[in-house]
């Protein structure tokens, strides 16, 4: 029979029971299952003022990482590396060691910057790595280049840097212009492909006037394989000293052109080619 506090003898032989209990470490059900008192203010009554066992305390998740964050603070730690080191919102790093003193600078401000500049150095250096990373297993994806490949290539490369007609001027001739050495070497390859012969090409350098003229010409000469005596002669671009360029130094050689002599059968031949590859590529879009 569930008990009532009608009399106050009851309620204090119920509460020296009550406190009997809790003192021998029995949790709140318990005590309402020993004393059959299933009224929760009654039972909050009863053990006024006892605290509760250890053992039915529910712990802290975060005791230990508050415990870790004030002695990493008193070690002179500053909120960004307790926030790295325990992995923690800095709300909660400030919460619990804004009582603690502001610890004195580990660092002067030469050794900050040192620092830092370090960091950022091994940053590159893990970017850069991982940059090759990616090439290397994109040139895997390529694999040994077929004929084929180098033939649809070809075209779609003179289609993107080479010398077009216009609607309104009609000039079918084969002319390529590039600055980067291996786009040349490919757009020369795919020449030898479709069968047009070395005897037919003609080579001019493009080049700012202030530029090392003769050593691009030099260099564009050796890439293609002939003297630099046989180069046409050279386009100087005329320099303004009002403009900001950023294609300087030694490894500016300016351009190279690579024109096809008796051109026009081949322009036109490209153009078709570049037309079944455009329609080819719609048709994967429908």
């Amino acid at each position: 029979m569930a008990h009532s506090l009608g009399k106050s003898a009851d309620f204090e032989g119920l509460r020296e029971r009550a406190v009997a209990l809790r003192r021998q470490g029995y949790s709140l059900r318990r005590i309402r299952d020993e004393l059959k008192v299933f009224n929760n203010e009654i039972l909050s009554q009863l053990v006024k003022g006892e605290p509760p066992p250890d053992w039915t305390k529910r712990p802290q998740a975060k005791d230990d990482l508050r415990a870790k964050a004030r002695e990493l603070r008193l070690q002179g730690w500053t909120y960004d590396q307790i926030e790295a080191e325990l992995g923690c919102s800095r709300s909660s790093v400030s919460l619990w060691v804004r009582d603690l003193p502001k610890p004195e600078p580990r660092y002067t401000p030469e050794e900050q910057r040192a620092l830092m500049q370090a960091g950022l150095a091994r940053l590159r250096n893990a970017q850069d790595q991982e940059r090759e990373r990616v090439k290397d297993n994109a040139a895997k994806e390529v694999g040994s280049l077929g004929e084929r490949d180098l033939f649809i290539a070809g075209v779609a490369l003179y289609w993107a840097e080479g010398q077009k007609s216009k609607p309104y001027q009609r000039r079918e001739v084969v002319n390529f212009v590039n600055s980067d050495p291996a786009v040349i070497q490919v757009f020369l390859a795919w020449l030898d492909l479709v069968g047009v012969a070395r005897e037919r090409l003609r080579f001019r350098v493009m080049i700012h006037e202030s530029a090392d003229v003769a050593g691009a010409e030099q260099y564009w000469a050796a890439l293609v394989g002939i003297e630099a005596s046989a180069l046409q002669r050279t386009t100087l671009k005329s320099h303004n000293p009002k403009t900001v360029r950023k294609n300087t130094g030694e490894d500016y050689r300016g351009c190279l052109v690579v024109r096809v002599q008796q051109g026009a059968e081949l322009y036109c031949r490209i153009e078709g080619w570049w037309s079944a590859i455009v329609a080819g590529a719609t048709a994967r879009l429908r």
